[in-house]
Order: structure tokens, then sequence, then C-alpha cells
């Protein structure tokens, strides 16, 4: 990953920010990669564990091991994770293990290395089969789109810090365009769509406060008149039930080669 001091450390802020809806994701990123029990497996950009727990819990793995810059995280995964079959080591996209592992994947990851083709290509030649999903900033991760679309009316100046102009590549084709690129054949891709229901505008609101994540770390590098300012346009732009409730989607692209 990329990511400025503090923007990926502590592993229980960021699951109340995306990481419970990752494993949402994870269930079905999973059960459509259809792999064979009693493999080797490799988790990169591991985080706070999403995937290789749904991986531990739905495809009888041998062995997952799950790897992640931040040691923060990886501490956090070894907390959550209580799984003989599992292990983590702080290791980045750039210096992945040796292998040779049945499955490589990688959930919410790809956007944050800077040498993605390379990194594509690493793991190809140490993956028998490789996969990944991302976010769809520009348009169906709903929870995003409300923030940065708000961000962009009451701080225009501040536009390029969008997610979805960031990661153009968070489509089918460029997954696939990534893919191609790197060597593989037979590139698949598809849509994911999960729920994110939120109590209140206080449940949505409380996980931006924690500066894990792109989002949130803007959020705190601005001074508290323009957080309030942000944070009242995005209240004024989500659907509030009559309940207080706040009934959205997330939509992930995957991609396998």
């Amino acid at each position: 990953m990329s990511a400025q001091p503090g923007e990926w450390s502590s592993g229980g802020i960021y699951e109340s920010y995306v990481g419970r809806w990752s494993r949402l994701v994870a269930t079905e990123f999973i059960d459509w990669l259809d792999r064979p029990a009693a493999q080797r497996w490799l988790d990169v950009g591991c985080g706070t564990g999403a995937l290789t727990s749904t991986i531990l819990r739905t495809a009888d793995p041998a062995s997952v091991l799950g790897v992640d810059p931040s040691a923060g995280f990886v501490e956090y995964a070894r907390q959550q994770v209580h799984d003989e079959r599992a292990s983590f080591d702080v290791r980045s996209a750039a210096e992945l293990p040796d292998g040779p592992f049945d499955v490589v994947v990688a959930g919410l990851v790809l956007n944050f290395v800077p040498e993605r083709v390379e990194a594509l290509r690493r793991m190809r030649e140490i993956g028998a089969a490789v996969a990944v999903y991302v976010w769809d900033y520009a348009g169906g991760m709903q929870l995003m789109r409300y923030f940065f679309d708000a961000m962009a009316e009451v701080r225009p100046q501040d536009r390029e810090q969008d997610e979805g102009r960031r990661f153009t590549f968070c489509t089918p084709e460029g997954l696939e365009e990534l893919f191609t690129a790197a060597g593989f054949d037979a590139v698949r891709t598809r849509e994911i769509v999960v729920p994110t229901v939120f109590a209140s505008f206080d449940d949505y609101w409380q996980p931006f406060l924690g500066g894990q994540g792109v989002a949130p770390a803007y959020l705190r590098s601005l001074a508290e008149p323009d957080q309030v300012a942000l944070r009242d346009a995005v209240r004024a732009r989500l659907p509030i039930e009559a309940d207080g409730s706040i009934k959205l989607t997330a939509r992930a692209w995957a991609a396998a080669g």
C-alpha cells in the first residue's frame, strides 16, 4: 500500500469504516472463485483479516498466509484470526514471498499499490490462480460516493482527493486491462453488490472520524469548521429514512486470471 503515516494503522477503526463491508464482499468473492479444498492461499494486503477469515471459513484451505505492510493491521489480524492454518507477516506487495501458492488474492488493495502491473506479474509468478476485488469508487460504493460528492460541493479545490478520480481503473474494463498487461489469459470479471445499512447518521459518520482510510484521513486534515461544513453537506445528501436509518449499497468489481 501507498499511504500517509497513520492512514493505515488501527485495525479496529478501519474495521468499522469499511472492513465490515469487505467481509460481505469477500464471501461472494470466494464463492465465485470456487477453488478446490486443501489449497495454499496467499492474501496480499490482508488488512484486518477479512478475506483471510472468509477463506478459512468457506474454502477449506490447507493454509493461508496473509501479508500487509501495516504492522498495526497484521497485529489486529493475528488477534482476531484463531486458526492454525493461518499465519501473517508484515510485507508489502513489492515483497511477496516466493511461494508457490495455488491461489493469490488481494481484496481492496490494488489501488494502493504504486506499480500495479508489476505487482500482478509477481502474483502470477508465484500463484497458479490470481484474483482481486476493488471498490467501485466512481459510482457504486455509495458510502464513499456521498462523502466525495459533498466534498466537491463544499471544497471544490480538493476535488482531486476523490477516490473515484484517483482510481479510474476500478472498473471491469480497467481491471481486465491491468491483468492482460501483466500477462494473464482468460481474464474474467464480475460485479459484487452488498447492502450497507446504518442505524443513524452518527453510525454512518463516526467511522469517518477515525482517520483510517483515504476519506477519513482527508477529513482529519481539515480545520474543524471545514469538517463541520462537510459533515452537514453529507447529511443533507444522504437518503435518511423516517426512523433515522440509512440504507445504502456498496459495489465492488472482481477480476481473476
